[in-house]
């Protein structure tokens, strides 16, 4: 047995973490219109607000509809305050994010809270599933993601799936949509942060011949083109506000209209969302609509930061050159290596992993995010230039100059700091263009996710 917090334990055998031993939360109302109200609460995320969603709701109307969420974290329990109204309070000071790990007074809006750990435990059973599609992970918290996973897949829920950049919020959504009984129809991706605004009706519903200066033709849409299928609506909070209403409309009805038509057409269109930001600090900051959230909310699945499940690292990191091997790469990383990797935070999460041994697979060096020197791995008979002649040329090719997109884009905009209208000026590239690199590599300014 091992301790994984101060409230929760990992209960092992011979095949490893087999459950999770877990004291609940208890959350006790001390003051306001909810005064004696308690509720015992065992998950990993608890979230309080006057919405009939949240974990613990209350009737105060200076509450926000999702004002508070806590998180189980290693330290304890993490408090973070959605961007709320009225603000967070523990003793006089207002928080943002805050860790305790015993009793705990605090105060949401007009209503007095104590939080406390209950002494009694309750046992958690992990799946054995050590994979979803192509996700893996042994970890406690993706064997958890994947047991969700599978019980969503079949279903036509929509789903919102959230997490930082590099994640794996699409690989999740195509492997829902592999799971599921839509699997032979179309998946069809939409990026809301790639797109013009004035384009992404067009791209969502189609047009009409005549529908705006351009349209020569007439274009069907994303829904229509996904119709019997899953459409993933990826950067979800990216939406301009003013076309969140007709999202909304599309939703509930399974209804489409083209631009410059007057006929509604209907779609049986599974909806797979994906996002970076907190769409609940969004929606109490006024600027993504809250009905249109809780419509895609209905099944809400967070992709973990892979700094919190480190331990899949060696099972990523063996993956990844099982699947290179098969180009002729004979790259291996030693046992010091792997740990070393396991060490870095990686803000760019599992697809920075995956560029960095990609680098090591070609140029025969691991170069870690860290402030280090690089470290040397094995490679079958390096090129003087420590370019592998082993791997097919365009292999080889490719991930030369993704090294060189990633450090190029890296300096452009630390140049510009962070700047993005004169990082495009400067490069000569088109805006678009330099949001999907900067997304790519996880370095979009203001998103870790």
């Amino acid at each position: 047995m091992s301790s994984a917090s101060p409230h929760t334990e990992q209960l092992r055998d011979a095949r490893g973490v087999v459950s999770l031993r877990r004291h609940p939360l208890r959350l006790t109302v001390t003051a306001g219109p909810d005064r004696k109200l308690v509720r015992e609460l065992s998950g990993e995320r608890i979230v309080v607000g006057t919405h009939e969603s949240c974990d613990l709701v209350l009737t105060d109307p200076t509450v926000s509809r999702q004002h508070l969420e806590i998180s189980l974290v290693p330290q304890g329990w993490a408090l973070c305050d959605l961007d709320s109204r009225n603000g967070t309070f523990v003793g006089d000071l207002r928080v943002r994010e805050v860790i305790v790990s015993r009793e705990t007074k605090l105060q949401v809006g007009g209503t007095q809270l104590r939080l406390e750990p209950v002494r009694a435990a309750v046992e958690l059973p992990l799946g054995e599933a050590e994979r979803f599609g192509p996700l893996l992970g042994r970890s406690a918290v993706m064997r958890r993601l994947f047991e969700v996973l599978t019980k969503l897949a079949p279903s036509d829920a929509t789903v919102l799936i959230t997490g930082e950049s590099g994640t794996g919020k699409e690989v999740a959504a195509r492997a829902i949509h592999e799971a599921s009984p839509r699997r032979h129809k179309p998946f069809v991706v939409v990026d809301c942060g790639g797109l013009p605004a004035n384009l992404i009706e067009s791209e969502l519903y189609g047009h009409q011949r005549g529908a705006f200066t351009g349209a020569t033709q007439a274009r069907d849409g994303a829904f229509v083109a996904a119709d019997g299928g899953t459409l993933f609506l990826d950067e979800l909070g990216e939406l301009p506000l003013e076309l969140q209403t007709r999202l909304l409309g599309a939703l509930e009805r399974r209804q489409v209209q083209p631009l410059g038509s007057n006929k509604p057409r209907s779609v049986d269109t599974r909806v797979i969302a994906a996002t970076n930001r907190d769409l609940r600090k969004e929606v109490n900051r006024g600027s993504f609509r809250a009905d249109l959230y809780f419509r895609l909310a209905v099944m809400n699945v967070h992709m973990p930061a892979l700094r919190e499940h480190s331990e899949d690292i060696p099972q990523y990191v063996a993956a990844m050159l099982a699947e290179w091997s098969e180009s002729g790469s004979s790259v291996q990383l030693d046992a010091a290596t792997v740990a070393r990797l396991q060490a870095q935070p990686w803000p760019g999460n599992v697809r920075e992993l995956r560029n960095t041994v990609e680098r090591a697979v070609i140029l025969g060096e691991l170069s870690a995010p860290a402030d280090s020197a690089p470290t040397q791995v094995q490679a079958r008979e390096p090129g003087a230039t420590g370019v592998d002649p082993t791997i097919p040329f365009k292999v080889g090719k490719a991930l030369l100059v993704e090294q060189y997109e990633r450090s190029y884009i890296e300096a452009l905009m630390q140049r510009f700091d962070q700047n993005i209208t004169r990082a495009t000026r400067a490069a000569e590239i088109d805006r678009v263009y330099l949001l999907r690199l900067l997304d790519k590599y996880g370095l979009r300014p203001g998103r870790q996710g």
